[in-house]
């Protein structure tokens, strides 16, 4: 066990720098846009008002002062230069090793820049099996400074990705090929930010194979299923095999504001389309864990209005980052599902007519006395969940009424009032009024753009076990806006599920709900547990 408890070494692996100059830029940048921050929240209504201002200092700032990381960097060297040595002590005395708490930048693309190497991009392999070196390479350092009674059996690292480097991480995980020094089992967490999982897609076509310049064929899937060395599924390849790594041990980060992406002056945006973050599209962006059985189920996933990158993208936002460190360092997993009873259409429709719709699910997480969601998915965003008439009513899908909504941690560091046991977040839940369909024509009367079948917000508030006696019982209340005027007075008697997860089933209020037909009926399901 460290010395610094589960604040273990972040290695951090940057996206795809496509161009000579592209990667020149990243070996010039020490941290590799992990130390870009940002001074603007998101555009306002008004194009010609200001951005909101908010400022983000980075991730590697954040990590500096809120957990007391270290840079690894010393004397113009990194970890991997030979004649690197460490800083010394606060006393200036010489000392072996980095401290377990450190952020380690993965430079791959030092070899491929003109600045430092041949110019020449690799193969994801290549870069894969250079992680795993740098994974053993940061556990004999930690274990150097850790001292003899450290093993380094017991190290554990995080890893945080961007965009391609999800993928890197993601072929040293399941390629067992690149992996030939173990590092794998020495992966604690990781977290990716805007990976595109599924690879990415330009006007609804996926990258071509024959796309080699700058390895730009990467993101197409028959490619990205050979360095995976993992079959698709249904034609899919953002499926996480469980043998190769713990689904609840990753998390999805994923950007759905494509107006504010502006690499190739905006055609980027254009061709990945409505659904992205202006390169990925939106449902590319999460993973699913699949057993040997064939047996799916998600990977924790959170959205956020920021785009792939930028001013507004997702590494330098505030919403991403609590994502990370409450995932990394969190106390409460709370795992959000809408799980539909039934759902009811128009009266006037006509009688025995070919009918669907498309039900759109949206979701606002935010924790107590925050400015900020952990979670947002709306619909003029292109984020919500989304399911058809006929699948909410097929009784041969039901698994199809079981709606992931996402993940959200919850963290003691982060309560408003340090000497108030119980930690809180609110989650808005909507459903739109469909747009129905009759015999595949637009049903006109009746339809008001923007109303909903349901719409409310539930406070749940919690209170763990003690640390000092797990074996307590939680305590956990709610209440509806509507119903208790934003009160959780309302107490959750919990079912015990597997692994140590309690159930907690929540009706939905009935002020929230549509008064009438059309109408939908359910309960919101969260599935709660100690976290570390």
């Amino acid at each position: 066990m460290s010395s610094t408890g589960n604040r273990y070494p972040i290695i951090y692996v940057r996206g795809y720098a496509m161009t000579e100059a592209e990667r020149d830029d990243t070996a010039a940048d020490p941290f590799c846009g992990f130390n870009v921050g940002s001074t603007v929240y998101r555009a306002t209504v008004k194009k010609e008002a200001p951005a909101q201002k908010f400022v983000f200092e980075s991730p590697v700032v954040r990590l500096l002062a809120d957990f007391q990381y270290h840079s690894v960097y010393q004397n113009g060297l990194d970890i991997l230069d030979a004649d690197w040595k460490p800083s010394p002590d606060e006393t200036g005395k010489d000392v072996d090793g980095i401290p377990s708490a450190s952020v380690i930048v993965y430079r791959y693309y030092d070899s491929g820049s003109e600045l430092l190497g041949d110019g020449a991009s690799r193969d994801v392999k290549v870069y894969a099996q250079g992680l795993g070196q740098l994974i053993l390479r940061v556990r004999d350092l930690v274990a150097l400074r850790e001292g003899p009674g450290y093993s380094p059996a017991d190290f554990r690292c995080y890893l945080v990705a961007h965009s391609m480097g999800g993928l890197v991480v993601r072929a040293l995980l399941q390629n067992r090929d690149l992996d030939k020094g173990g590092a794998r089992a020495y992966v604690d967490k990781v977290f990716t930010y805007a990976t595109p999982h599924n690879g990415i897609e330009m006007g609804g076509v996926n990258i071509p194979a024959w796309l080699t310049a700058n390895e730009m064929n990467t993101f197409n899937r028959d490619k990205m299923s050979e360095f995976l060395a993992t079959l698709p599924v249904d034609g899919r390849m953002d499926y996480l095999p469980a043998a190769a790594f713990p689904a609840e041990r990753f998390f999805c980060m994923v950007g759905t504001n494509r107006g504010d992406y502006e690499t190739a002056k905006g055609l980027s945006r254009m061709f990945a389309g409505h659904g992205s973050d202006g390169l990925v599209r939106i449902e590319n962006a999460a993973l699913w864990s699949i057993d040997d059985a064939g047996k799916t189920r998600p990977v924790a996933t959170a959205y956020a209005f920021r785009s792939h990158s930028g001013y507004f993208g997702i590494v330098n936002s505030e919403e991403a980052y609590q994502n990370l460190v409450r995932f990394l360092f969190g106390d409460v997993r709370v795992d959000l599902w809408f799980d539909v009873e039934g759902v009811t259409l128009p009266p006037d429709l006509p009688a025995g007519a070919d009918v669907d719709a498309l039900y759109q699910v949206e979701l606002l997480a935010a924790p107590r006395g925050k400015r900020w969601y952990l979670s947002r998915r709306v619909a003029e965003e292109d984020s919500p969940a989304c399911r058809t008439h006929k699948e909410l009513t097929d009784p041969a899908k039901a698994d199809r009424r079981s709606i992931y909504l996402s993940t959200v941690f919850l963290a003691n560091k982060a309560r408003v009032k340090q000497d108030r046991p119980t930690l809180a977040y609110a989650m808005t839940l909507g459903v739109r009024v469909p747009d129905y369909q009759v015999n595949n024509k637009f049903w006109l009367d009746g339809h008001y753009e923007g109303s909903s079948l349901f719409r409310d917000t539930l406070i749940i508030e919690l209170a763990p076990p003690p640390a000092n006696d797990p074996t307590k019982d939680w305590s956990v209340n709610y209440g509806w806006q509507t119903d208790t005027g934003g009160k959780a007075s309302l107490p959750m008697s919990p079912k015990q599920l597997a692994g140590g997860k309690l159930q907690f089933i929540v009706p939905l209020s009935s002020l929230g709900a549509a008064p009438a037909a059309p109408g939908i009926s359910g309960k919101v399901r969260l599935e709660v547990s100690a976290w570390s």
